[in-house]
């Protein structure tokens, strides 16, 4: 019988390298923005999803927080355990796995951002929160399936809050904020609707997946699904140790990541690859910078080098092009490629 609590392992999922990659990387570095992934349905994304949450180690929480509040970080506390803290209260702690919160695609804003109770507050001076989706996610995954068939709106609080850690709600003069840090995921597949430009700029990275189409690795992928149905325990066992080395891998690629430095000549690249691939504003940059930086800690260095630049701008600028109309994927890379190359023969 099937397992419900056994979550299918992220190493054992075909194919989709670059997916998996982005994905790692917000794991590693939550301040490079989340990531779309854009593909048809199917594809593995949602799989992709909850496995990332499950190799992620466990974090202490105070225990009797609504927010689970990280013991360790007096700045990013709630009010409530900030007032506690100065009263020398003792604050219990706890461990718990990360969460994956999904939002679901008919959500209004007080579901996402929580609701006042605005009587409570006038009459007796109180601020009664209850809390919503953003509070749920703090400090987890927030998965967005389909977000592009949100309301404009949403999106817009769910990109603030990604951005600023916070979430903050105002009504009748009244405001309430709460930590809300995240790693914002979302899937949508463009073939019902595309996101604004603006929304899609605010995503730091994103990729375009497609379904397999080698023989031998569609046959992989029924296999490996029928194993984990018939027997999941037996199938977590076979990639115990895959999934245990890459979680490893991402909690050593967090304490390297802080002595990780990018040269001036890999910054002039970057900027430089902005600006011949013709990105708006400077968030391509800055993300590029930060992932190529990821991906240097992730390969357990200290030093960005040319390839970390070429695969974070594959998928830093994926959504910030221009795209000329009919433009097929897969031009930009092969245009990153020759700005490289171009700078490697100089």
């Amino acid at each position: 019988m099937k397992n419900k609590n056994i979550t299918y392992p992220f190493t054992a999922i075909v194919g989709q390298e670059t997916m998996k990659k982005a994905l790692i990387l917000n794991a590693v570095n939550p301040k490079l923005g989340g990531v779309l992934i854009r593909g048809e349905k199917g594809t593995a994304k949602s799989t992709a999803v909850r496995a990332l949450a499950a190799l992620l180690p466990e974090i202490e929480v105070l225990a009797d927080c609504k927010f689970g509040c990280d013991p360790h970080k007096k700045e990013s506390m709630c009010q409530e355990c900030m007032e506690r803290l100065e009263k020398s209260e003792n604050l219990p702690v706890k461990k718990r796995k990360t969460r994956v919160v999904e939002l679901p695609v008919g959500s209004t804003e007080d579901r996402v951002v929580g609701a006042l109770d605005i009587e409570r507050a006038i009459k007796k001076g109180e601020k009664r929160f209850e809390p919503g989706i953003l509070a749920e996610a703090n400090r987890g995954i927030l998965y967005v399936d389909e977000v592009n068939l949100l309301d404009d709106h949403i999106v817009d609080v769910l990109l603030d809050s990604a951005a600023m850690g916070v979430n903050t709600i105002e009504r009748e003069g009244i405001s309430y904020s709460h930590p809300a840090e995240f790693i914002l995921i979302g899937t949508m597949n463009p073939e019902e609707g595309e996101l604004r430009p603006q929304l899609l700029d605010r995503f730091g990275l994103c990729v375009h997946i497609e379904g397999i189409t080698d023989i031998d690795q569609r046959v992989e992928v029924v296999k490996r699904r029928a194993f984990y149905e018939n027997d999941p325990s037996g199938f977590l066992s076979v990639w115990k140790k895959e999934e245990e080395e890459l979680t490893n891998a991402i909690i050593l690629a967090k304490k390297l990541l802080k002595e990780t430095a990018v040269s001036d000549d890999m910054l002039r690249l970057i900027v430089q690859i902005a600006i011949e691939m013709n990105v708006d504003g400077h968030r391509a940059d800055i993300i590029m910078m930060k992932a190529a930086r990821t991906l240097a800690a992730l390969d357990g260095r200290k030093e960005v080098f040319k390839e970390d630049v070429q695969t974070a701008a594959g998928m830093a600028l994926q959504h910030r092009m221009r795209r000329k109309p009919f433009q097929k994927q897969g031009v930009e890379e092969e245009k990153i490629t020759g700005i490289i190359s171009h700078e490697k023969s100089a």
